[in-house]
């Protein structure tokens, strides 16, 4: 299984010409906590997340109608490619402190936003699947059982 598998169906996105306040409107109609900031070829340029809102915006009394988000976008951007698989994804998210990260072609074009969520739930699966395994294994009545 790769990491884009994972991810939601639709990348939350903004082109980079875009406000601040255009990706937190993206943000809040996806439900999500970040957005890939692409070039006019989809290439990811960078990434808005809650906590450059919250860090870099919050006190800055910026008008987010008018303030582009490159500049307040987090750069350079740690990413992952459709062979990343979901245990690497998470060691990079988990020792890097990242909750997002984007899921790019060999070109660089966003092809989804992995969450910390989308590992948390196939991790949760996983677990799962797993222990209804052992429990039947358990209360199976075999020979010797």
């Amino acid at each position: 299984m790769n990491v884009l598998q994972l991810c939601d169906p639709e990348a939350a996105a903004v082109p980079v010409e875009a406000t601040v306040g255009d990706a937190i409107r993206k943000m809040l109609d996806y439900h999500v906590g970040a957005v890939g900031v692409v070039d006019g070829e989809g290439r990811v340029a960078g990434i808005f997340t809650e906590r450059d809102v919250l860090r870099k915006f919050s006190l800055s009394r910026l008008d987010p109608e008018v303030t582009p988000v490159r500049d307040l976008m987090t750069t350079p951007v740690e990413m992952a490619t459709q062979v990343t698989g979901p245990a690497e994804a998470m060691a990079t998210m988990v020792e890097r402190h990242f909750r997002h990260l984007p899921v790019v072609d060999n070109n660089g074009k966003l092809l989804g936003m992995l969450s910390i969520r989308n590992l948390l739930e196939w991790r949760i699966d996983g677990l799962t699947q797993e222990l209804e395994s052992l429990e039947h294994y358990v209360s199976n009545d075999g020979p010797g059982g």
